[in-house]
């Protein structure tokens, strides 16, 4: 088990762009999302995995994750998905000497981006880029579990 503390930030501007070491594309779905629990099957180009994630606040949750085959992941994908597939391209940058994973999404989540930093624990200070706005962690609407039932196109 691995305990995650992340905080999100809506994305402002363009100028992360120019820090992108590595872009992945990663399509993902839900098989279960129920207060306190999610399970999501992620397919990625070099891994697919099964994920699941406990909530203990908002910006800390429980978390276990296995690689599965990719066939299985397509299958239960295909076959158990909960809601819309989330689509998005995870870009790694590096601002200060902190890895952040900014998100742009497409398919029914078109236009949103944003960005994460993961932590080693919570007293770890986070130094904010320019070009992050808005903090979201605490704002249910912008997880990826919320993402997949009720997509950024619904919002207006």
């Amino acid at each position: 088990m691995k305990k995650e503390i992340e905080h999100k930030f809506l994305v402002v501007s363009d100028e992360w762009r120019s820090f992108i070491i590595e872009s992945i594309p990663i399509k993902q779905a839900y098989i279960y999302t129920g207060p306190p629990l999610a399970v999501r099957v992620r397919i990625e180009p070099d891994k697919c995995t099964l994920n699941l994630k406990k909530a203990i606040v908002a910006t800390t949750r429980d978390e276990f994750e296995y690689t599965i085959p990719c066939a299985d992941a397509e299958e239960l994908m295909k076959n158990f998905a909960t809601g819309y597939i989330v689509e998005k391209v995870r870009h790694i940058v590096f601002y200060n000497g902190q890895r952040w994973e900014i998100d742009e999404f497409s398919g029914v989540n078109n236009g949103l981006i944003v960005a994460e930093i993961e932590l080693k624990n919570e007293g770890e200070k986070v130094i904010i880029p320019p070009w992050l706005g808005k903090e979201v962690s605490h704002d249910k609407k912008y997880l990826n579990t919320s993402l997949a039932l009720f997509p950024y196109s619904k919002w207006q």
